[in-house]
């Protein structure tokens, strides 16, 4: 029996907190280049991972970190690399203190059980203010260490880099209390935390390994998606031989896009991995369930195309937040990669399909086929703005009702000559307004007896356009008899 060596491994860190509380620039500095400048709006929009070396008591100590986008869309995100981490970081504005999405990632961080440091950033602001920081942490019972508890935490400039090599020490440090370590010779364990598309080179994944160590000429499942380990890559597209724990790796020729969030599974021999793909696929398909939808719904399909996986799955986390009384949404496509002929041909299954981009656009054949199908096409390249166009689109297509509004009552005094089917009264105004053109339901007794129409209104024998409570005259058609003591119920009708 082989017995565990096991050895130190490096921490994987996830950096969390508000979305503009410095997060992004914090690890900017650290790995010197700039993320920022690539996203749309400003707001890191994929979560990625890399590694950097740091001197610590005379040895060289590696980090990961894991970027993971404090934006509220990106809950599921954050979640991922909450749960692929043995560390984060919770920054805090020192101008700012703790907003709604910081408690957010402290919820995550919790849930996942791991320990975290609280980097107070930009210290180097004329209204930054440590103590009052400290101050609104301890409120949301956020104790730091010489303030009531003991969480690590440092005051930094992530702009400026003040302290940033003291929170790297206090990384390593928490690590060391953590004890992480792996045994370096039992098979790589893992998690998906990023898949996408690659044009020229396939389907390609990075991964987190958290145990063991990833070899050459192995297989790799991730829920019914496979691929050999013959294309491996570190964080800088750089080929590698092996995969330590506590490091990333990205594995391309995926048959498949694997789902984010999912733990791998890692085989010598292809028929091993065969075999775990089938019972997986047999354990879905026994565990699916049907989604109803609510009789006289109106279904509304959705093709959902974006550029890497992550993104998708915040895009569809925040479409099922929508909620449009007498629709349904339904997704009946999606996928990685610009929008192809075959997406194009799918919406023609239903006119009313609308095709949503995201950081991704047709390609040439799909551009041809369009101009004459012209199918409902609509590309985006931030969040928010794509969900506020379908919360509009959704608006307009609601099924409209039209419903009886009552605006005024008045109960019939005297009745005085008829022409035809005009009749002229006495009424007293009980409530509401009448008014001249109005429709009318004359009730008796309860019972709404017909309908007729107010032609000419006047109080103190003078025409109005309305009266409100009080004696009025009215010429009412209708082809009815009106008696005294019916009730007119003057109403409108308004679609809702």
């Amino acid at each position: 029996m082989k017995t565990q060596k096991l050895i130190q491994r490096p921490p994987v860190v996830a950096i969390m907190g508000h979305i503009d509380h410095g997060k992004s620039t914090l690890l900017d500095y650290i790995r010197k280049t700039n993320v920022v400048s690539e996203e749309a709006g400003g707001i890191t929009q994929h979560l990625s991972a890399y590694e950097i070396s740091i001197p610590y008591q005379k040895e060289e100590r590696i980090i990961t970190f894991l970027d993971t986008p404090g934006h509220a869309a990106f809950t599921g995100m954050r979640e991922r690399g909450a749960s692929a981490a043995d560390i984060a970081i919770l920054v805090v504005s020192a101008e700012d203190g703790v907003k709604a999405q910081t408690l957010e990632a402290l919820k995550t961080i919790r849930n996942a059980k791991i320990p975290f440091i609280v980097a107070i950033n930009k210290i180097d602001l004329p209204e930054a203010n440590i103590e009052k920081t400290k101050l609104s942490l301890a409120e949301n019972e956020i104790l730091v260490e010489g303030f009531g508890g003991d969480i690590p935490w440092s005051a930094i400039s992530a702009k400026k880099g003040t302290g940033v090599s003291d929170l790297l020490e206090t990384i390593i440090l928490v690590a060391d209390l953590a004890e992480l370590s792996f045994d370096p010779n039992s098979k790589a364990e893992g998690v998906v935390i990023e898949s996408h598309l690659e044009p020229k080179r396939g389907i390609a994944a990075t991964l987190i390994i958290k145990n063991g160590t990833l070899k050459r000429s192995q297989f790799v499942v991730a829920g019914d998606s496979f691929t050999t380990t013959r294309i491996m890559e570190n964080f800088l597209g750089k080929s590698i031989e092996s995969v330590p724990a506590g490091t990333s790796v990205q594995l391309v020729g995926f048959d498949k896009l694997p789902e984010v969030g999912s733990d791998i599974f890692v085989f010598d021999k292809k028929k091993e991995a065969e075999k775990h793909i089938a019972e997986f696929d047999l354990k879905k398909t026994n565990g699916k369930d049907a989604v109803s939808v609510a009789e006289g719904c109106k279904v509304v399909p959705l093709i959902i195309k974006t550029d890497v996986q992550g993104t998708l799955e915040a895009i569809e986390k925040e479409i099922n937040k929508i909620s449009v009384e007498g629709l349904h949404i339904k997704i009946i496509g999606k996928g990685i990669g610009s929008i192809g002929e075959a997406d194009i041909k799918l919406a023609q299954s239903d006119k009313n399909t609308i095709i949503l981009g995201f950081n991704s656009n047709l390609d040439k054949s799909a551009k041809d086929i369009n101009e004459k199908v012209e199918a409902n096409i609509q590309t985006f390249d931030i969040i928010y703005k794509l969900t506020e166009w379908l919360e509009e689109e959704l608006e307009k297509r609601r099924p409209r009702v039209e419903t009886r509004e009552v605006i005024g009552t008045a109960k019939v005094l005297k009745t005085f000559s008829q022409t035809k089917e005009r009749q002229v009264l006495g009424a007293k105004v009980e409530s509401g307004t009448i008014a001249n053109g109005a429709k009318v339901s004359i009730i008796r007794r309860d019972f709404n007896l017909a309908e007729g129409k107010i032609v000419e209104l006047q109080q103190a024998r003078q025409k109005q356009k309305e009266a409100s409570l009080g004696e009025c005259g009215l010429m009412i058609e209708c082809k009815k008899d009106i008696a005294v003591g019916d009730v007119l119920e003057a109403f409108i009708m308004v679609t809702k």
